[in-house]
């Protein structure tokens, strides 16, 4: 049953922050080293979903159905497992890294309206070229099947689709990082954005 309809979180006294970034902008190393020096909470819309399938529950086995066939989760689904995923957390967290999401504006307004208001947007931005040359490297030695060139032109184009009308909806809170420079380089940038959150 899904409770996405209910009152948004009232105890949520700590930042929440969305990560966005093309495949292979660099923003899962980001989020590996923002958990490591602020000791947020990281979430991540997959993560939840391939742990609930795994968890063969009778959610996670409609959940098996419905990518077996090739469709997206519905919306209300993703949401109830990162509401359950921050209420779980609560008692602990010193915030919300919540990576890849929302995948689209209306996921973005779902979520503000029944968990809590995100605090800042951080978008790692690079461009398609630098993209597509970093994900093509990873091909090379991840053995991934999603990493050929058509289908990484295929997923960045989705994703430009979909992530522009995230960018225009929420621009009072959204933070562009250039992500095409050092790792550390891009971190000391995250650091500004996310120090005045926790002082």
């Amino acid at each position: 049953m899904s409770d996405t309809n209910e009152a948004p979180i009232p105890s949520l006294k700590v930042p929440i922050i969305w990560v966005l970034g093309g495949p292979g902008s660099g923003k899962g190393t980001q989020c590996d080293k923002i958990v490591e020096k602020y000791g947020f909470t990281h979430l991540s819309s997959g993560d939840l979903l391939r742990a609930e399938v795994e968890s063969g529950s009778e959610r996670g086995k409609e959940l098996t159905a419905i990518m077996e066939k090739g469709e997206l989760v519905p919306m209300e689904i993703v949401l109830d497992l990162i509401k359950s995923a921050i209420i779980n957390a609560l008692p602990t967290s010193k915030g919300y890294l919540i990576d890849g999401y929302p995948r689209e504006k209306e996921q973005g307004i779902m979520f503000e309206d029944n968990i809590a208001p995100v605090n800042v947007i951080i978008f790692f931005e690079a461009s398609e070229d630098t993209l597509v040359k970093r994900l093509l490297g990873r091909a090379e030695t991840s053995g991934r099947v999603d990493d050929n060139i058509d289908t990484i032109k295929k997923r960045l184009n989705t994703f430009n689709t979909y992530t522009n009308a995230i960018l225009d909806h929420y621009s009072l809170k959204l933070v562009r990082i250039n992500a095409e420079r050092s790792t550390d380089e891009i971190f000391q940038d995250v650091t500004k954005y996310l120090d005045p959150l926790v002082a």
